[in-house]
């Protein structure tokens, strides 16, 4: 059977359609507004967490944002928060305005909130420029890093800084979204500042809470420990020169070249600060021993043996080698000062040299625990020195007005701040008990401590100690803590010890008014009228007042401020004119001042008002007759 042959018909090629230049517009804008409308429909109905940089507090304050630190910590329930503290909204003419970045260093742990340098600077400014509204805002926060930092900037020059004080350095690898943190977004500069500005949108946080419903169903790991410092540390091991040191270094190298460029394009000044470590004190927490030359052990060891023997130069160089070469990077390695001196110099920005000054007055010339509570965060002491060498290099520079006779009163002005720094032992308390778990965690110990058995260990010996515990245990703020203590001493009446705790609270929110008519009603209860005029002031500058002008009125009348008494008696009548006292003590100033008139136009007043009042008719018998002489 023979094959037919078939013959093949030619293939018939169909022409594509072309579609118009829209179409394709079309296909890329209906997934944009199906994106635009979602967003639209997440902030109508309030999906998520507000991650504005800032939070208005009333009419006229605002502070930065409690909550900040969620754009930087995607899996960490409990994330850090930057201090409370609040300027106007609308900046002052007369004002002094300071922010300060950086981490938990400059954030003042484990003092926080009022150990800080930031609170030294805002002392001393505050005796500098007495006449001036000095507002020294720290958003710094614990385990952040550049990119937190970056991510800040823009908002910060917002409100028109006169200057900005950077100590940051430390958090590199380990921080939020580092490049060995458990916190990360890849290792990309690019990628994780455009994925931190694409935070602002509620679409990214629908998407980032969905991811991590996900990731929640996956089998977890077992957890590090208690810390925030322990549970941010992923890749643990990093060591010198490798590919993640390197990124480390890069990260914060471009991110810190871009503030700087910020503040300099926006006419902000800037004031830097090279970084401090335990070099003395603190071991390496990690040593990889592959020869002598690049073990951070065999380099520890040798500066121990060169501080007994007396070779200061030798012995520094050693400990500096065994911290860069800690594989466990808590502790910025000395390229980070080198960085930051490099790009100080590019953008003519002044650097305090912190890393210098604090191994000068340490012993053996070299920093140990002296000056520092751990492996990296200052005493009280230390954290008073980084303010003074802020605040003198303001004035060096000419970055202050009159810095002349500002340097001329240095030392008297930094003995006065140490003297009266609002710090007290329930201060030093909540720090140590903050030591105490920390040091019980990894990596200070192989084998965690249970948080429980750390604070049963705690020798709780008095009611500020038993406070203290429940600050760290989170059952009361700081605030109330001191709050609390506060009354106990009133109560007990220790006078001295309550204003010392009612100071702390005060320095920490200046403008909580209630708590100066408090603290002065208080006083005045108990006749302590001296102790009550200076807060009754402070309340008077802060807020008028009809209780504030009252009081400094009668106060001032018994010290036979005759003038001053008058002032402020007719300025409280501006905010309540129906108060019998206040016409009657007026009537008495008139009347030792001998505008009799004015005395008895006052005592009327203070009849109408209040017909019974003690006194106030016998006194008005007495001028109407002094009045009725004189004409006569």
């Amino acid at each position: 059977m023979t094959k037919s042959k078939i013959k093949k018909q030619p293939k018939i090629i169909k022409e594509k359609k072309k579609y118009p230049f829209y179409y394709n517009l079309l296909l890329l804008f209906i997934p944009l507004l199906l994106i635009a409308f979602l967003e639209i429909g997440l902030s109508v109905f309030n999906y998520g967490v507000t991650y504005n940089q800032w939070e208005i507090i009333d009419s006229q304050k605002m502070m930065c944002n409690s909550e900040i630190a969620k754009r930087y910590f995607y899996t960490t329930e409990a994330t850090p928060y930057p201090a409370q503290d609040l300027f106007d909204i609308n900046k002052k003419e007369n004002s002094i305005r300071v922010f300060i970045l950086g981490g938990s260093s400059a954030a003042g742990y484990p003092f926080t909130p009022n150990g800080s340098f930031a609170r030294y600077v805002r002392m001393r400014l505050e005796l500098l420029y007495p006449e001036k509204t000095i507002e020294v805002i720290n958003t710094a926060m614990a385990a952040i890093n550049s990119y937190s930092l970056l991510d800040m900037m823009p908002g910060i020059l917002e409100q028109k800084p006169d200057l900005i004080l950077f100590y940051a350095g430390h958090n590199e690898y380990y921080g939020a979204l580092g490049a060995g943190s458990l916190e990360s977004l890849g290792n990309s500069r690019w990628i994780v500042n455009g994925m931190l500005y694409a935070n602002r949108y509620k679409t990214v946080q629908l998407f980032r809470n969905i991811i991590k419903s996900i990731m929640s169903l996956l089998p977890k790991s077992e957890e590090k420990g208690g810390t925030l410092m322990s549970r941010m540390a992923s890749d643990q091991m990093i060591e010198f020169g490798s590919s993640v040191y390197q990124i480390g270094i890069n990260q914060f190298e471009g991110n810190l070249d871009e503030m700087l460029q910020l503040a300099k394009n926006a006419g902000v000044k800037v004031i830097l600060s090279n970084l401090v470590s335990n070099l003395k004190d603190q071991a390496p927490f990690v040593s990889i021993d592959k020869n002598d030359e690049t073990s951070a052990k065999y380099n520890f060891e040798m500066g121990v043996k060169y501080i007994a023997e007396n070779n200061q130069t030798k012995a520094l160089e050693s400990l500096k080698k065994a911290k860069d070469f800690d594989a466990l990077r808590f502790r910025a390695p000395s390229k980070i000062n080198e960085i930051i001196n490099q790009l100080a110099k590019k953008y003519t920005f002044p650097v305090i040299n912190v890393e210098q000054e604090f191994n000068r007055i340490s012993p053996e010339g070299i920093l140990g625990n002296n000056l520092m509570t751990d492996h990296l965060h200052p005493t009280i002491s230390g954290y008073q020195e980084i303010g003074k060498l802020f605040v003198e290099k303001m004035l060096e520079e000419n970055l202050l007005p009159n810095p002349k006779s500002a340097l001329e009163n240095s030392i008297l002005h930094d003995k006065f701040v140490r003297d009266n720094y609002n710090f007290t032992h329930l201060d030093s308390t909540i720090g140590k008990y903050r030591l105490n778990i920390l040091k019980a965690d990894w990596p200070f110990v192989e084998k965690p401590k249970p948080l429980n058995d750390v604070i049963e260990s705690f020798d709780i010996q008095n009611f500020s100690d038993s406070l203290a515990l429940f600050v760290i245990d989170n059952k009361l703020s700081w605030e109330q803590a001191h709050r609390k203590l506060a009354n106990w001493f009133l109560k007990s009446g220790n006078i001295e010890s309550y204003l010392a705790e009612m100071d702390a609270v005060l320095f920490q929110y200046p403008f909580v008014y209630d708590y100066y008519e408090m603290i002065s009603n208080n006083l005045i209860t108990i006749k302590m009228y001296d102790k009550a005029l200076p807060y009754l002031y402070k309340y008077d500058k802060i807020k008028k007042t009809a209780f504030a002008s009252k009081w400094i009125g009668i106060i001032e009348l018994s010290k036979q401020n005759i003038e001053n008494a008058i002032k402020y008696l007719n300025q409280s009548l501006k905010y309540n004119s129906q108060d019998a006292q206040v016409y009657y003590n007026l009537a008495g100033a008139y009347s030792l001042k001998q505008d009799y008139k004015s005395s008895l136009s006052a005592v009327n007043s203070c009849l109408l008002v209040n017909p019974k009042y003690s006194g106030a008719n016998n006194l008005k018998k007495q001028l109407l007759k002094i009045i009725q002489n004189g004409s006569s």
